[in-house]
C-alpha cells in the first residue's frame, strides 16, 4: 500500500491528467441541465441532473481502475515475471496499488461532493444510513466489476501482442451503456431492459442512482445482488484466463 501510494504521489501530474480525461460527466451536466430548463425530462429536473451527473464524477473517481494497461506493460516488457516472483499474488498487488491512489482521488471527489450538497440540497440524497450503506456496497461492487473485467482483458494480452482494442472496446460499451453520459432511465423500455441484464450499468449507474435518491431500500437491496452476481462471474472468468495465461507466459516468456 505504501509502494502504490508513493507511485501515485511520484506520478501526481499524469494522475490530475487522467483526472481531467473524466470530466465528461460535467460537460453531459450542463447539457442536460439546459435541456431540462424548458420542461423536466422524467423525474429529472435541473437539480435532479446536476446531482445526477456529479455523482457520475465522484463515482467514476472512485471506482476506475487502469490493471489492464499496467498488465499490457509487463507482458510486453518482460517484467511481469519479476512481479511472479514476488511474495503478494499479482492481482491482489494490482488491487492494493489501485486502492492506494485512493487518497489522491478523494481529493477531487469530496469537495465535488460538498458542492453538490450544497447546490442540490439534502433532499435529492439517501435519507437512511441503510440506504448510505447500501451505497458503500455498491460502490466496492462497481469498483470490483471494473478491476476484474480490467484483469480478465489484460490476462487476454498472455495470448496476443496486445489486448488494449478489446479494453477500449469494453470502456466503448460503458461509457454507452452504464449512465456515465445519459441516465439509464431515459433509454427506451425495451434497452433499459437490456442494459439490466449488462455488466456496465453495474460498473457505475448503480452507485449513483443510489447515491441520488433513486431506489427505496428493498429495489436497492435487488439491483446490488444483480451487481454482486456479476462479481462473482467476472471473479471465475478472471481466475480461468490467468491461470490459463500464466501457464503460457511461463512457458513461453514475455
Amino acid at each position: 500500500m505504501r509502494v502504490g501510494f508513493a507511485e501515485a504521489l511520484a506520478y501526481r501530474a499524469e494522475f490530475f491528467v487522467w483526472i481531467l480525461a473524466t470530466t465528461m460527466p460535467l460537460i453531459m451536466l450542463a447539457l442536460w441541465s439546459t435541456v431540462a430548463s424548458e420542461a423536466p425530462i422524467g423525474r429529472f429536473g435541473e437539480k435532479q441532473f446536476v446531482a445526477y451527473f456529479l455523482a457520475t464524477f465522484i463515482v467514476r473517481q472512485l471506482t476506475s481502475s487502469w490493471a489492464s494497461w499496467q498488465m499490457n506493460y509487463e507482458v510486453r516488457t518482460g517484467t511481469m515475471a519479476a512481479r511472479l516472483l514476488r511474495p503478494v499474488h499479482p492481482v491482489v498487488a494490482y488491487a492494493i496499488e489501485n486502492w492506494a491512489a485512493l487518497p489522491l482521488r478523494l481529493v477531487v471527489a469530496v469537495p465535488l461532493g460538498a458542492v453538490a450538497l450544497w447546490v442540490v440540497g439534502p433532499r435529492l440524497i439517501p435519507p437512511t444510513a441503510l440506504l448510505w450503506g447500501f451505497w458503500l456496497a455498491s460502490v466496492l461492487g462497481a469498483w470490483a466489476i471494473g478491476f476484474l473485467a480490467n484483469v480478465a482483458v489484460g490476462c487476454l494480452s498472455f495470448f496476443m501482442e496486445s489486448s488494449l482494442k478489446v479494453m477500449d472496446a469494453w470502456l466503448a460499451a460503458f461509457f454507452v451503456f452504464s449512465g456515465y453520459l445519459v441516465p439509464v432511465e431515459l433509454f427506451p423500455q425495451m434497452l433499459q431492459t437490456a442494459v439490466n441484464w449488462m455488466p456496465f450499468r453495474y460498473q457505475l449507474g448503480l452507485p449513483v442512482e443510489i447515491m441520488t435518491g433513486a431506489y427505496s431500500a428493498s429495489t436497492a437491496l435487488a439491483m446490488l445482488a444483480r451487481q454482486w452476481a456479476y462479481v462473482l462471474v467476472l471473479l471465475a472468468v478472471t481466475a480461468v484466463v490467468w491461470n490459463r495465461g500464466l501457464r503460457r507466459f511461463e512457458a513461453y516468456g514475455g
